[in-house]
């Protein structure tokens, strides 16, 4: 469900972040200390990443994170998705608080509910489109012939069929960022975060394939966090916040701000392939 802004009625939260702090100079002092190095330097300077953060995020919301490089962006995204563990705060995703569980527990979590869009795609070069899809339902425990159906599926509905038996170094920008979304999307996720999805592409590739994000995402119900420099991305989102020097802060009329005028986007009703898994949600 998605939160209805006109109306007033709220979403239930999806995930939230209470307190979250980011201090690489403490990170790095405890690392000096397990290695026995410890006061053998200069004196560590603690930059805080993240300045007791606070952020909510609804079932079915997007949200566009802003901020000038080195603001923080990136390691918010990291913490919300458990990719790092805070120097404080909390983390929870639909009441399970990431920040206290194990490694394992984490990535088995980012496996299942979360999916992934990076700026470079961060596809494997040695796999063909369709076994890149295939590869985080593969790790979920779906055999390798139900997760490339479900992959073709999706190569259909991004209508890259023909590229299904090649590598990403025969692919255009464009095209491997359509299958490193495919591949976000495979596993049905409660949650998708992309940092930077559109940061190595041209600005008519860049809509093009924002537009093929949020539709897809909308379509199967998940909540999307966008790290994004880019208004024109930003205003994709429901809601675009704008972080500096560690702090978040709402931009001011950006509450269910999506422009149509940006870009016109497919229609992807009734499209949605399945997975070949299921996932909890």
């Amino acid at each position: 469900m998605r939160p209805d802004y006109a109306s007033g009625t709220p979403a239930s939260a999806i995930l939230n972040a209470s307190g979250l702090v980011m201090d690489y100079g403490a990170a790095n002092v405890r690392a000096a200390a397990d290695h026995g190095t410890a006061g053998t330097g200069p004196a560590s300077v603690h930059t805080l990443a993240l300045n007791h953060v606070d952020f909510t995020l609804r079932e079915g919301e997007s949200v566009a994170v802003m901020g000038p490089s080195g603001s923080g962006k990136s390691t918010l995204l990291h913490a919300l998705a458990g990719i790092i563990r805070p120097t404080a705060g909390t983390v929870t995703f639909r009441g399970a608080n990431l920040t206290a569980m194990p490694d394992a527990a984490r990535t088995k979590l980012r496996r299942s509910a979360f999916g992934f869009v990076f700026q470079s795609g961060q596809l494997l070069p040695e796999l063909p489109a369709v076994e890149n899809i295939a590869l985080p339902m593969m790790l979920g425990g779906v055999d390798y012939r139900r997760a490339t159906d479900a992959a073709i599926l999706w190569l259909e509905r991004l209508g890259l069929r023909a590229l299904a038996g090649q590598r990403p170094g025969e692919m255009s920008g464009g095209q491997m960022q359509r299958v490193a979304i495919a591949r976000a999307l495979c596993v049905q996720p409660a949650l998708v975060f992309a940092d930077e999805p559109t940061g190595a592409l041209d600005q008519t590739t860049g809509r093009e394939v924002m537009s093929i994000l949020m539709e897809a995402s909308r379509a199967n119900g998940a909540a999307v966090v966008v790290v994004t420099h880019d208004p024109n991305v930003a205003a994709f989102c429901d809601r675009t916040i704008t972080m500096q020097d560690g702090r978040l802060a709402d931009l001011p009329g950006t509450a269910g701000g999506h422009d149509e005028r940006v870009v016109s986007a497919p229609s992807w009703q009734g499209r949605t392939p399945a997975a070949g898994t299921e996932v909890a949600r």
